[in-house]
C-alpha cells in the first residue's frame, strides 16, 4: 500500500506511505535565511574526529539547551550524526532562542570551514524552516 491515496474518517483523502510523515512534508517547506554566524566552542570539543566530516554545505541540527548553567539561551550545533560541534554564540543566540521555544523549527549550514590548530573556525548560515 505504498503511496495509495485512500478515503479515511470523514471522507477524508489521505496519502499511505512508508515514508514517514516528516518526507511528505519536505516538498511543502523551504528555509528562509535568518542570519550568518559562527559556531562557538569548537576548542572544547574532546572528540575531534566530529570534524573530519564537516565541510562547506553540510546541514546542520540546531537544539536548544535551557539547562545549560552558562547561557540560558544556549543552543546546540550538532552534525549530521547528531553529534555535538559547537553551540551558537552567546551575542547571537537570543532571538534564536525565543523562535526555537516558540516552537519554530530553525536549521543552519556550513557556510565555510577552516581548521586553525586546535581551533575550527565554522561559518554558518541558520534557516527557519517554513511549512
Amino acid at each position: 500500500m505504498a503511496n495509495e491515496l485512500t478515503i479515511g474518517k470523514n471522507n477524508m483523502v489521505s496519502l499511505v506511505s512508508d515514508n514517514p510523515l516528516g518526507e511528505l512534508i519536505k516538498p511543502l517547506s523551504h528555509e528562509i535565511l535568518l542570519f550568518d554566524s559562527y559556531v562557538a566552542g569548537t576548542t572544547h570539543i574532546k572528540d575531534e574526529t566530529v570534524f573530519d566530516d564537516v565541510k562547506e554545505g553540510t546541514k546542520l541540527t540546531l537544539l536548544r539547551e535551557p539547562e545549560n548553567r552558562f547561557d540560558e539561551n544556549a543552543i546546540l550545533v550538532l552534525d549530521e550524526k547528531k553529534r555535538k560541534l559547537g553551540y551558537i554564540p552567546e551575542k547571537d543566540n537570543i532571538v534564536f532562542a525565543r523562535l526555537m521555544d516558540a516552537g519554530k523549527y530553525l536549521t543552519a549550514k556550513v557556510k565555510d570551514y577552516e581548521p586553525k590548530g586546535s581551533f575550527r573556525k565554522i561559518s554558518i548560515s541558520i534557516y527557519l524552516v517554513d511549512f
